[in-house]
């Protein structure tokens, strides 16, 4: 086991999903059995009395891989040193809020959050936004680190999309969830983002449409699923959760948010994932824009490369464009701000 522990910061250490998600990277469930970790726990201070009852809870609970927890309100305590940083806390979209005033509310988080990560974060610090705007806030973060922290470090959270997406195929499909392999996120975490399961595939190398052809009656049948069932209800699985449970996701992004960083650390093994990454002009997506696309990772260190080379039919391409043409309205409105 190694001695030295992986420090993992979580923002909105006190919020719900940082509740799920703590008690999972003690277990070891994020970096795997051999990394002991240290958590730092940041928070607004209204949340500070939550986040410190939960780290008494994983003090009562004696991980073996626990070496200790923080608990802050200060970002450059907070992200001192971290490897890993989970930015989980934003400020969410409330009745009557414009866009703008949403993104700019994000702004006076994510560019301080940035700034200190640029600051103090140990130099091979990789950084997932969950909390959304999941893309925007990552381009805001990373803008605001630089030139201290690549930006390719960032990252955005849409790994619970794609997680959505093989549940729905493996329910229908009647298979396991572990036996489909390449499904495909492209675009924004927003109900503009296209699943895409053409380059899917079973164990057996069946391409996925050409089984759920079969299952469902015909290719007909099987491209009207996708486009009235299977594509909606991915992207506004969210919505139909709360409108269910009450309230919004919470174990769900949280076991999302540890996929996505125990893939880009341990590498992948089944295929390609999604992730929203720092383009680089792949697949005609303006460079520069935090978006999901196809990824893998070897787990030598550097983190997610995307997967190029993919064909898209007109179909896909005009899904991707109109994700596309989101982003590029949220940066364009954060720029207006004087954020980047």
């Amino acid at each position: 086991m190694a001695s030295e522990p992986t420090t993992v910061t979580i923002t909105g250490g006190g919020g719900q999903i940082g509740y799920a998600l703590m008690f999972r990277i003690a277990a070891g469930d994020l970096l795997g059995p051999g990394r002991p970790v240290r958590l730092r726990l940041l928070e607004i201070p209204q949340g500070m009395r939550a986040a410190e009852g939960a780290a008494l809870e994983l003090q009562d609970c004696a991980f073996p891989l626990l070496r200790e927890v923080d608990v802050t309100d200060d970002p450059l305590t907070a992200f001192n040193g971290a490897r890993i940083a989970m930015l989980v806390g934003a400020r969410p979209r409330t009745a009557g809020m414009e866009r703008g005033d949403l993104l700019a509310a994000n702004a006076g988080i994510f560019g301080p959050q940035g700034r200190a990560i640029g600051a103090v974060a140990d130099e091979d610090v990789r950084v997932v936004v969950v909390g959304n705007p999941a893309n925007t806030n990552a381009l805001i973060a990373a803008a605001s680190a630089a030139p201290d922290i690549p930006t390719d470090r960032f990252t955005a959270l849409t790994r619970l999309d794609h997680n959505r997406a093989v549940g729905q195929l493996a329910e229908v499909l009647g298979v396991p969830a572990g036996e489909i392999a390449d499904v495909i996120i492209w675009g924004n975490h927003s109900a503009t983002q296209f699943p895409d399961v053409d380059h899917a595939i079973l164990p057996d190398a069946t391409p996925v449409r050409e089984a759920l052809a079969e299952r469902l009656g015909g290719e007909a049948a099987a491209a009207a699923w996708l486009d009235d069932t299977f594509i909606p209800r991915v992207a506004k699985r969210g919505a139909e959760i709360i409108e269910v449970r009450g309230s919004s996701s919470v174990a769900s992004a949280a076991n999302a948010a540890i996929d996505h960083v125990r893939d880009e650390q341990l590498g992948t093994h089944n295929g390609w994932t999604s992730a929203a990454v720092v383009s680089r002009g792949e697949y005609g997506v303006p460079e520069g824009l935090v978006c999901s696309l196809p990824v893998v990772s070897r787990g030598d260190g550097k983190g997610y490369r995307v997967i190029e080379g993919l064909h898209l039919d007109d179909r896909a391409r005009g899904r991707l464009a109109a994700s596309v043409d989101e982003l590029v309205a949220e940066r364009d409105a954060v720029r207006a701000l004087g954020v980047l």
